[in-house]
C-alpha cells in the first residue's frame, strides 16, 4: 500500500436519502480504506478515510459522482494530512 494518508470530505448536493452513506461504505471496503462516512444536519455527508495515498484519493473521486440517484455539486476537501498508521480498522456509517 505504501505511504497513508487522512482525507476529510465535506460533500454537497442532494447526497442524503439517496443511499449515499453505504455506496461510499461500499467503496471504501473495496479500495480497502478505513474510516467513516456521517449525515450532516445541514444536508451535507462527511467522509473520513485513511489508506493508501491512491485508495483515498480514488475514494475521493469516488465520491465526485457517487451512486446513482446521488447529485453532487461539490466535494470539498477540508484536509489531507500523512500518517503513520491508520487509527480506524473498518470503514463504519455514523449517524
Amino acid at each position: 500500500m505504501g505511504k497513508l494518508q487522512r482525507i476529510h470530505l465535506i460533500v454537497h448536493g442532494r447526497v442524503q436519502g439517496v443511499g449515499f452513506r453505504y455506496a461510499t461504505q461500499g467503496a471504501a471496503k473495496r479500495l480497502g480504506v478505513s474510516g467513516w462516512v456521517q449525515n450532516l444536519p445541514d444536508s451535507r455527508v462527511e467522509v473520513l478515510a485513511e489508506g493508501g495515498v491512491a485508495e483515498t484519493e480514488s475514494l475521493a473521486t469516488w465520491c465526485e459522482r457517487g451512486p446513482l440517484f446521488a447529485k453532487v455539486t461539490q466535494v470539498e476537501i477540508r484536509n489531507r494530512t500523512a500518517i503513520e498508521t491508520s487509527e480506524f480498522t473498518s470503514f463504519e456509517i455514523r449517524r
